[in-house]
């Protein structure tokens, strides 16, 4: 007997382009609260989330530029735009804290390179803090594994243009 095909409707296809535009938006959002908060908050809740620890290699275990701040913004960002993208609040909060694990991850793996603080690493800055939110969704806003990949490469893509737009409004230190 043949396998039996299914094929998604034009409705099914608008709700998966739908969930990864919401996701996508939260990401972004969330991404870039911290360098909002940091223009607004200036030295508030400025606190490295390592406490300046040094790791077994003697290196910084995250660096200076991760911070309380930071990951609170972010997460908050997420939380309150996401009512905004006909997701809970809750949803926004978790893919929030998941695009801040990544960020947090991304770091340490730098560190553990000799990069510094606010370097760049292609991919590297852009896969965690896209893939972990994006596989949170999976079960929070119903997206698939193709949409986690769709949204893991149209956000590492569009956030190496999107730095450089932030870099000319200033509210990036480097244009990546």
């Amino acid at each position: 007997m043949p396998p039996t095909r299914t094929f998604t409707t034009a409705h099914e296809g608008s709700m998966h382009l739908n969930a990864c535009l919401s996701i996508l938006i939260l990401l972004t959002a969330a991404n870039g609260a911290p360098l909002i908060a940091k223009r607004l908050l200036g030295d508030v809740l400025a606190t490295p989330l390592d406490g300046g620890a040094i790791f077994f290699d003697r290196r910084p275990i995250l660096g200076s530029s991760k911070t309380i701040r930071g990951v609170v913004a972010g997460m908050l960002t997420a939380a309150v735009l996401a009512p905004l993208l006909a997701l809970t609040w809750q949803t926004g909060l978790v893919i929030g804290a998941a695009a801040m694990a990544g960020d947090i991850v991304s770091s340490f793996a730098k560190r553990r390179i000799g990069l510094a603080p606010s370097s760049q690493a292609f991919g590297l800055d852009q896969i965690p803090e896209s893939l972990f939110p994006a596989l949170a969704a999976m079960a929070l806003a119903g997206l698939t594994l193709v949409d986690v990949a769709i949204v893991t490469a149209v956000f590492t893509v569009g956030s190496v243009a999107l730095s450089v737009v932030l870099h000319r409004v200033g509210l990036r230190d480097e244009p990546y």
